[in-house]
This record gives C-alpha cells, structure tokens and sequence, in this order.
C-alpha cells in the first residue's frame, strides 16, 4: 500500500487562502483526524476547523473530499483550504504528518497521477510548463500537451507502427502465410509516413524550448549607449538605472519578456569598455560571457557619438553571431549613420530607433519576430533533449528497418528494428521508462504538485 502524502499545494507568501494537499488510502482518515466535521460525503464543501490533538482550533478551513478514482492522483484525496498565512499553513501541515500522514516530495502528487494511468508522461511534464509558461502563447502550448496532444501524434504513430510489426510477426509465425512483395511494400511506405510524422515533431523541438524557457538574448554595448533603456522597454516597467554616468550597469540583469507571445530571455550587460575598477571589470567579464552564449544579441551603438575603440570591441564579439544592430538616439543629431555600420558588419541587420520618442521601435519587434520565425501554437512540441533523443533513436531505428527491407536479408530482422522504434516512443509516454528517468523528471516539479 501507497503511503499517504501530504503538502502545502499553494505558493509561498500571504494571500487569502492557503491549501494543505493529502493524497492515499488513508487521507480521509488522516484528516479527520484533525478536522471537526466527518468528511463521509464525496465531492462536498464541508466548512469546519483544523484542531491540534489538545482540542485547541488552529484556524477554520474548508474541506474537499475526492475519494478514488475521481481525483487527481485517482487516489483517495483532501484538500484542507485555510488561510493563506505561512505560519497556519505550516502548523496544518505538522498535524498531517502527526495524523499519520508523510511529507510529499517533489511532484509526488503529479508522478502518483501518472503511474495510476491518469495521464501519460508527456502530459505529467506539461503540468510542469503550465505552472511556469511565461507568455500566454506558451500556456495554450503546455494547456494542449497537458490535454493530450503530443500524447496522440505519438500514439498514432505507435498504434501504425505496432500494425506493420504485428503483421510481420503473424508471417514469422505463421510461415505458411506468406508476406508477399505487395505487403512489404506496403509495410514500407507506412514506415516512410511514420518517420515523416516524427521528424515534423523533431523540427518543434527549439521551438518548444524557445517557449518553454525563453529565447536568451544579450543587450550589449558601449556605456551609455541605451541598453538599459532598451531593458526598460521591453520590460515596460524602470526594471533598470538610467542615468548619464558610464558604468550605471555593473552586473547583468535578467528580465522576461514577451513579443508576439515568444518569451525573450533578454540580459542587460554590463558597457565594455576598459576600466581599472575592479566590481565593473567583473560586470564586464560576464557581459562578454552573455554575448558568447545568447541566441540573439542586440547590439547597440550611439548615433550622436562617432566610433570609437571601445566600438570596434563590439564589432569583435558579434563576428559570426547572430545580432541585430540597434543604431540609438537616432532623436539627438547623428555623427555615426546606418550606412557606416553596415559596412562594418555586412551580413548583419540594422535597425534605426529612438527610445525616447518610440521611432523604430515597431520594426524591432517585426525582426525579433522574423529570427524567430513563425510558430504554430496549436502544433504538437518536443518538449526537451530526452524526448527529441529518444525521436531520434526510432527514426534511426525506422530508417534500419527500411534498409533491412530493400536487403531482403529477412523479415524478422525488420521485425526487431520496429520493435526498437516502439520501445523508444513507449519510453517517451513512459510506458516503459526507467524509475531513474522518472525520479529526475519529477524532481524539477514543486512540492505540492
């Protein structure tokens, strides 16, 4: 029997009610145990109070009884709905513990509801990209593979895969029923459909990690060139210190924002420049380090001031990356032109703006959209580098059996490569999937979820 779990379901911090989450044979039981009101009727609203084992009322609280298999976990469950303080929280949560209950771990209650069957691993993860989707682009992706998208596509594919097995295996079997040229024909052109289907989800992939942790993009430059101005912005909120003084900005500053519904990972970096103070030759160190690892760097130079040497430092961090070029203060009158820094950097893209007055703003946002690149929402995603290895490996697996085919060195080894390719995509929905992979999945979700 499953021990019985318990955790506090709701974030940190004061708000005006707070949730104690208990799941297991014994949850109802538990909680009774410190609840004032018998708990015998499912899915009811029962008002009463929380009490300690001396009797005293540690708060009034609501509970919901879920009994199995009708609840999250499709565990028997409770939930205690208190006030949201952390010390009431904290001291309902210690009776559970004392009523019989133990702590939860994290994502326990999300890992019991996928080994019980009631989601599959591809939608236990999205759970985790719906609590942290950062533009409301990103929730309706993790909303769709929490209800089952990819979830499909993938057992599609299986479901056709599983049917050329099958009927290769029945030959083997049976050797009397000979699987003529026409059928293996056939077996071979749902295998070319079937990796198709998966190399259209591998080409999701950086899109679904774009949405789901965010493009890192590098605001670099000079001093007081407006990349702190440009943080703002985006941000649109004083996220940053803008002032005349050079060197404002000495560590790098990191913001979340959206454009078009595509999370921007955007670091505001320290002004290269050479400096003998030891706190900004560290700030500037790490905005060298940003400009190396983003994805998308904005460059930024000062139209009222001519290049200089600490410029052509710039210049040097953006060979063969991919930057836009944000010509600022375009308002003041100009020294330094469009025309000049494409020369310098030819392949690159620049663009002429003024934060001040907002001119050229709307065509920045149009080229970060355009380096994106369009993303369907609605498409099914890849959501990380375990799933699209393991894509990788059927296809590879896919393609084996199809030279096995055209060898004509024996059907049962196509046989064994389908097989490969169903156990890759099994181990993806977690069907079959080791309890290491799952224990360092669920080990990135919150506690009480």
């Amino acid at each position: 029997m499953e021990d019985t779990i318990s955790a506090i379901a709701t974030a940190a911090g004061l708000a005006g009610v707070g949730i104690v989450r208990l799941s297991g044979e014994d949850s109802i039981a538990i909680a009774e145990k410190i609840f004032d009101r018998p708990l015998t009727e499912n899915r009811k609203v029962i008002f009463g109070h929380v009490k300690n084992f001396s009797g005293e009322v540690v708060d009034e609280a609501i509970a919901l009884v879920m009994r199995a298999p009708k609840s999250y976990t499709k565990e028997n469950v409770v939930e205690l709905q208190c006030h949201g303080g952390s010390v009431v929280l904290r001291e309902v949560l210690r009776l559970t513990f004392e009523a019989g209950a133990r702590p939860a771990e994290c994502g326990e209650f999300t890992k019991r509801a996928f080994l019980n069957g009631r989601i599959d691993l591809t939608q236990a993860q999205a759970v985790l990209d719906v609590i942290q989707a950062k533009t409301a682009a990103a929730l309706t992706v993790a909303q769709n593979q929490l209800a089952g998208k990819t979830s499909k596509t993938i057992h599609q594919i299986r479901q056709a895969i599983l049917n050329s097995a099958a009927h290769i295996e029945a030959t083997i079997d049976f050797p009397e029923d000979d699987l003529d040229d026409v059928t293996l024909a056939e077996v071979d052109k749902n295998i070319s459909a079937q990796i198709a289907k998966l190399e259209e989800l591998l080409k999701n992939q950086t899109a679904g990690r774009i949405l789901r942790e965010g493009l890192e993009t590098a605001i670099i430059g000079k001093p007081n060139v407006g990349k702190s101005s440009l943080l703002n912005f985006f941000a649109k909120a004083e996220r940053a210190i803008v002032t005349d003084i050079p060197g404002t900005t000495r560590d790098s500053i990191e913001e979340f924002v959206n454009v078009g519904g595509i999370p921007l990972k955007i670091i505001d970096t320290a002004g290269i420049r050479r400096s003998g103070d030891a706190v900004e030759k560290i700030g500037i160190a790490r905005a060298r380090d940003c400009a190396k690892r983003a994805e998308l760097i904005f460059a930024l130079f000062d139209s009222s001031r001519p290049l200089d040497d600490e410029d052509e430092e710039i210049f040097k961090l953006l060979h063969d990356r991919d930057a836009l070029i944000l010509l600022t203060k375009i308002d003041l009158p100009q020294v330094t032109t469009a025309e000049l820094l494409a020369k310098k950097i030819p392949a690159a893209q620049v663009i002429e703006l003024s934060l001040r007055s907002g001119e050229g703003c709307n065509k920045l946002l149009s080229a970060i959209t355009e380096r994106v690149g369009t993303i369907d929402f609605e498409m099914s995603f890849v959501r990380d580098e375990r799933e699209a290895d393991l894509l990788r490996l059927a296809v590879k697996h896919l393609h084996e059996a199809q030279a096995t085919i055209q060898a004509n060195v024996g059907i049962d080894f196509v046989s064994i490569d389908l097989r490969g390719a169903l156990e890759c995509l099994s181990e993806l929905t977690g069907e079959a999937v080791g309890e290491d992979v799952l224990n360092e999945i669920f080990s990135k979700f919150c506690i009480g979820k």
